[in-house]
């Protein structure tokens, strides 16, 4: 299946951001608006308490769900937003490196950040996300 989503990168921007300054999709694209996705397991209790690299990658897994209950992958993913309740840079870093990771080479656009509180007990992190999808 052909691929909706164009990175768009540019020299006229610093080099240091890991992702893509700017995403494109063909106007005969099925667009995805994802929910946040939250580090919950399947019984509604949040994981790895405490941990922002742990929920990050359960946001991840439950990201991947949701595509796929849509017909797409994190290849589809034209943006994302990853929310982490901390102040403290490192703890944002934590949480980015495993977003970074999982994406790999399609580093699509995105924003890191911190925020107050979050909706779950115990959440430290949140990841949003759109797709574009070629049916």
């Amino acid at each position: 299946m052909p691929k909706a989503v164009t990175l768009v990168r540019t020299d006229s921007l610093s080099d240091v951001a890991q992702y893509a300054y700017a995403a494109t999709a063909p106007a005969d694209a099925r667009l995805v608006f994802l929910a946040g996705s939250c580090p919950l397991n399947d019984d509604g209790t949040t994981y790895g308490v405490g941990d922002f690299a742990a929920q990050a990658a359960k946001c991840i897994e439950n990201m991947k769900a949701a595509l796929a209950a849509a017909d797409a992958t994190l290849t589809d993913v034209i943006s994302t937003r990853v929310l982490v309740a901390s102040a403290e840079q490192a703890d944002l870093v934590a949480a980015w490196e495993v977003v970074r990771d999982a994406f790999g080479d399609h580093d699509a656009p995105s924003t890191l950040l911190g925020v107050a509180a979050l909706g779950y007990d115990n959440q430290l992190v949140e990841i949003e996300a759109t797709a574009a999808v070629l049916d």
